[in-house]
């Protein structure tokens, strides 16, 4: 529990990166996705859900 715990606030972390580095630009970004079809965003997120879980099964099984 205490590693799911670790895991959880380390990607609270990178989230808030952005928000920290460049609020401006996350503003921007914001008003532009809402011109940006919802098919679109699916695909988006369905391959970046996919590249975490490449990211998960190679540093599960590849010893990284």
């Amino acid at each position: 529990m205490s590693y799911f715990l670790c895991v959880i606030g380390m990607v609270l972390i990178i989230e808030a990166i952005p928000y920290i580095a460049f609020p401006r630009w996350i503003k921007l970004l914001a008003r532009y996705i809402e011109n940006v079809p919802e098919k679109t965003l699916q695909i988006i997120g369905f391959l970046a859900a996919l590249t975490g879980l490449g990211f998960i099964y190679l540093g599960r099984h590849c010893g990284m």
